[in-house]
């Protein structure tokens, strides 16, 4: 694909996330020459006040950079080369009932696991398909590079149903995992660790880290899980509320299950979902979390940009989850053959696993696309586990598509995180009058 230049829309405008991917845009266009960057979203008034403060900084950083905000796909699809998509249907109110009715029943609520995780992947499989469709239509060369949630259910909902797209499905959690890993090390980020990992998405263990030079780096790592999980007081991390500083402590039990690898910060709602729901309130959970922080501070910035009319002052920067986001499109487009985590077809790269799954494995990343780096046999434990969830996900996409109340009843009784068919029957019922407005209608 190698150009002169690139243009770029970011599907789900009005995201958080979406400064911080603009700015990495901009500081590594050097190496990633860009042209154009469009912000598209359904919400125009939720992207209104990210768009404006964006622009500003575009404008007084990169003023040869074309930016432009719309709610018309036409504008916000033809002429691309890529899609940057991280929509969240149904926002933080949906969000917020994901987690709070499964509570109500003495089921975790997380917006990517259990439950709530499958609520929310019956919205998103929607959305993500028409964003799909209209870089079709419009830019049929370009590629999608999907990182909305919940990544495992609309990776296999894409595999099925839209099977020879240019779409890539990620996830930077692993990312920012392993920048701690690295500290713990010594180094400087993930991009100074050679690694092996199996799973799904939130769902993995590392089995080998390695520096460039091919130094062992699991025992160093393993002391430090078995100590203090991914918790330490020299780390820089990205994650600084409560309940994240709350699930990195938590790793150590989870590590503690299986220290042959060492785990993804999301096993631990399966392992220990009783611990999850003890310590979880109610009335407050992860989404007022993220509404008094992110949400809060984001919003609050930007309409302090636009008040001021300019983005100097305020100490912008990009994050982990950007730069993986653009390291990725680089890849693509100058055909830089790194390395990174993808959720792909698994096809024989975890050799005794489900060969249709969708699984989350390295890979190297050219112009013309992924190469899978095959993980070989993996054990009995985390192969069970990995049986059970995925059978979770494709029964949910399969609900999706034949509009099922039963597979749907099934997917619920099958997750490791609901105790019995009767309490999964009660949560779904509950679950889709609060989808009614956005899940098909299940018979």
């Amino acid at each position: 694909m190698s150009k002169q230049s690139y243009a770029v829309t970011i599907a789900g405008g009005g995201s958080t996330y979406t400064p911080g991917v603009v700015l990495m845009l901009i500081a590594d266009r050097e190496k990633f020459p860009i042209n154009r960057i469009c912000l598209y979203d359904n919400d125009a008034k939720r992207q209104e006040t990210i768009a404006r403060a964006c622009e500003i900084y575009v404008r007084e950083n990169a003023p040869e950079v074309k930016f432009e905000y719309t709610t018309d796909p036409e504008t916000a699809f033809t002429g691309i080369d890529f899609v940057l998509a991280q929509i969240r249907v149904g926002k933080y109110e949906m969000r917020d009932k994901d987690e709070k009715i499964p509570l109500k029943y003495g089921v975790l609520g997380q917006e990517t696991c259990g439950p709530g995780g499958i609520a929310y992947g019956l919205r998103s499989i929607g959305g993500v398909l028409e964003i799909l469709d209209y870089m079709e239509k419009y830019s049929p060369n370009a590629w999608m590079l999907n990182y909305s949630n919940p990544a495992a259910i609309v990776a296999e909902a894409t595999r099925r149903l839209r099977p020879s797209s240019k779409i890539i499905n990620i996830c930077d959690m692993p990312i920012a995992l392993m920048d701690i890993m690295a500290n713990m090390c010594g180094l400087h980020d993930h991009k100074d660790l050679v690694y092996g990992y199996y799973g799904l998405n939130h769902f993995g263990w590392w089995w080998k880290v390695e520096d460039k030079a091919g130094h062992d780096l699991m025992p160093t790592i393993k002391e430090h899980m078995a100590k203090n999980g991914y918790a330490s007081e020299n780390a820089d991390m990205q994650f600084i509320d409560a309940s994240w500083d709350a699930t990195f402590r938590k790793a150590k039990d989870v590590y503690a299950v299986d220290p042959n690898t060492i785990p993804n910060t999301y096993l631990k709602y399966y392992l220990y979902s009783d611990y999850v729901v003890a310590h979880t309130d109610p009335k407050h959970t992860r989404t007022d979390e993220v509404r008094e922080g992110r949400e809060k501070n984001v919003f609050g910035t930007a309409r302090q940009i636009i008040e001021k009319g300019t983005a100097e002052g305020f100490g912008l920067k990009a994050d982990e989850h950007s730069e993986y986001i653009v390291d990725l499109a680089m890849a693509l487009a100058e055909n830089t053959h790194e390395r990174f985590m993808l959720i792909v077809p698994n096809h024989g790269a975890v050799e005794n696993f489900d060969p249709t799954a969708m699984v989350e494995i390295p890979c190297i990343v050219g112009s013309d696309g992924y190469e899978k780096i095959c993980q070989g046999t993996i054990p009995q434990f985390q192969k069970g586990m990995m049986e059970q969830q995925v059978s979770v996900e494709k029964l949910a996409v399969s609900a999706w598509i034949d509009h099922s109340y039963q597979e749907l009843w099934q997917a619920l009784t099958l997750s490791k995180t609901v105790p019995s068919a009767s309490v999964a029957k009660q949560i779904l019922d509950d679950l889709i009058e609060a989808n009614k407005d956005f899940w098909p209608e299940l018979h």
